[in-house]
């Protein structure tokens, strides 16, 4: 049985201005892929890596469906799918949100429609989750996610030299519909719900947080996947949960606000990250 991941780190955007862009994003990515073939047996033909301009939202999905189509085939027990970009929201179309927003992901092409992130240029929370729901039983699946969910922690990340928050506001003032005191939904909320396969999700902040794109030890990361990768790195047999600690305590050494999530089965919180 193959194993299947896709690792997406975006810095630069198409439509954005130079402020707005990232820096250790693509370096999340690369290093989340080295850390699969070195640690947990995938081939370098098993990973793909989109960087920047190859991770436009068709290129993202396209690759994703492919993953998918191998599980649903019974082609892969094992799928990765690392995202470290901007986060942002989007005018919720379903109904499905109190606060009338939808949680989404920043892609290279991300490009605003009137006042609002176009549609077309961004992933929602509710199109992963249609998506997973895919996932048929039997086939692991992790996701990692080092992006922010709320844009309520920026301003004393602002403050910080070496670091920027990984969030974008609506392209509008006006588009904000929501209180920042609201806790909004976001995609952990959704993999616990419904009756299918779930994928184990590990994201880098709660849902009113910032993650950090941060200068450290010289080199620019996301600071959740930075020390995501040092945990499995030092001891890959550590089960999620103790992962989850050791990230938190890197965090909090480093001054980081942030608090990184977990969700998944007691069972798969006990087991080893990949297993």
């Amino acid at each position: 049985m193959s194993k299947a991941a896709l690792c997406v780190g975006i810095n630069k955007f198409k439509f954005l201005p130079q402020s707005s862009w990232l820096q250790g994003c693509v370096n999340d990515a690369e290093d989340l892929a080295a850390l699969l073939e070195a640690k947990y047996g995938f081939a370098g033909g098993d990973i793909t890596v989109l960087r920047d301009a190859k991770a436009t939202k068709k290129a993202v999905m396209a690759e994703l469906n492919k993953i998918m189509d191998l599980a649903v085939a019974g082609k892969t027990e094992h799928v990765v799918f690392t995202f470290s970009s901007h986060g942002t929201q989007v005018p919720d179309t379903s109904g499905d949100e109190a606060d009338r927003l939808d949680e989404a992901f920043a892609c290279y092409d991300i490009n605003n429609t009137g006042d609002a992130w176009d549609p077309a240029t961004v992933i929602s929370d509710d199109e992963l989750f249609t998506l997973f729901s895919r996932l048929p039983d039997g086939v692991l699946m992790d996701v990692v996610l080092d992006t922010c969910h709320s844009g309520t922690g920026l301003k004393s990340l602002d403050l910080l030299p070496g670091r920027r928050p990984r969030f974008l506001p609506a392209p509008t003032a006006r588009a904000v519909i929501a209180s920042e005191n609201n806790d909004t939904r976001v995609l952990r909320d959704l993999v616990k719900s419904g009756k299918t396969a779930k994928p184990v999700l590990m994201a880098a902040c709660r849902s009113d947080q910032t993650a950090a794109d941060a200068l450290i030890e010289g080199r620019y990361n996301g600071a959740f996947t930075y020390h995501f990768v040092k945990s499995l790195q030092s001891d890959g047999t550590v089960g999620r949960a103790d992962v989850l600690k050791l990230v938190s305590k890197g965090l909090k050494a480093g001054g980081f606000d942030q608090v990184a999530q977990l969700e998944g089965t007691t069972a798969a919180r006990k087991a080893a990250w990949g297993s």
